[in-house]
């Protein structure tokens, strides 16, 4: 064996959670089952029930790696805030292809094993798919996906299902409403796969045609056995969905700048039609950050949480995350 095989010697492939959350990697949905999502869903509701005092107790003497190779403000600043909150500490890095040795040509697998010497657990969003995987095999301590490309954003979608499983209480039988970039929204790709976990879910999908779901992600819905619908005007949206889930346009994936602005603001979200097609109980959602594809007119309206309750559950679905991760949920 060469000794950059010994360096870089793999861990096993992404393991499943199955109710274990110990010294694991979050990656992708793909590993989790409705135990660890109905775990992971019970910590958060006792994290958010602990007082401050005990929560510092939980993550003493334990530090993160945040590194984002992409720009952030929620998912970065919910991560920080929510080692911090557990009386954790953090090595931060935003914009490493500008302020650290990857500038002069340092490889992925390197700043890896470099930042691990120092931390206990590395957060990292990164614009290429596949690369938190990569991350997580050369690592020898816990690697959680903040984003990876158009792929997938777990810890995004379990907020999003958190949130909807606080107000309606079951995360069977959902209706749900997803608008805006399909194909490029990893969040969106994601999200589908949490609520394939659980049965009888629908999903209805409104999209400009050039940013419908991918074959493959239509085929590989279908073979999950989640119920997904694509529609082609509000007209069409059902009257009683549990949530809706609105995105933007993703323009730092277009190529073509024109065809961007074309498609940015193909569906607006305006208080006309909440008050015409929402329901009296659905979520009004979004991941943030918006450019134009929500009225500000909207953010009044008792329904729309994307500003406050959709984020603050990001830093407590993260603290609940890492004191699973990192003291097995024992401290709670």
């Amino acid at each position: 064996m060469k000794n950059s095989e010994i360096i870089f010697a793999k861990k096993e492939k992404l393991i499943p959670i199955a109710g274990d959350f110990f010294l694991k990697d979050i990656v992708s949905l793909d590993q989790f089952n409705q135990k660890s999502i109905e775990l992971l869903f019970r910590q958060v509701t006792k994290i958010k029930k602990t007082s401050t005092k005990k929560l510092l107790k939980i993550l003493s003497g334990k530090i993160v790696g945040l590194l984002f190779f992409e720009p952030s403000t929620r998912t970065f600043s919910s991560n920080s805030a929510a080692v911090k909150r557990l009386g954790g500490q953090t090595i931060e890095y935003q914009n490493p292809l500008q302020t650290s040795s990857v500038v002069k040509g340092e490889t992925i697998e390197d700043t890896t094993k470099m930042i691990e010497q120092y931390t206990d657990v590395i957060v990292m969003r990164h614009p290429m798919v596949g690369t938190l995987e990569k991350v997580a095999e050369v690592a020898n301590i816990p690697v959680i996906n903040a984003g990876d490309g158009i792929g997938e954003h777990p810890t995004q979608a379990l907020l999003d299902m958190f949130t909807v499983y606080e107000k309606h209480k079951h995360l069977d039988n959902i209706k749900g409403l997803m608008v805006g970039d399909l194909l490029n929204g990893r969040t969106v790709h994601s999200i589908i796969k949490g609520f394939s976990i659980f049965p009888n879910n629908t999903l209805y999908l409104l999209s400009p045609e050039q940013l419908r779901l991918s074959k493959k992600d239509l085929d590989e819905a279908k073979r999950r056995k989640i119920k997904l619908i694509e529609i082609k005007s509000f007209e069409e949206i059902p009257a009683d969905c549990h949530f809706w889930y609105w995105t933007r346009v993703q323009k730092e994936r277009f190529a073509d700048k024109q065809e961007y602005e074309k498609l940015k603001l193909s569906f607006i979200l305006t208080k006309k039609l909440v008050g015409k097609k929402a329901g009296k109980n659905t979520l009004i959602m979004h991941p943030l950050p918006r450019v134009g594809e929500i009225e500000t007119a909207v953010d009044a309206d008792p329904r729309a949480v994307y500003l406050t309750t959709e984020a603050k559950n990001g830093m407590y679905v993260r603290m609940a995350l890492f004191s699973l991760i990192l003291s097995n949920g024992k401290k709670v």
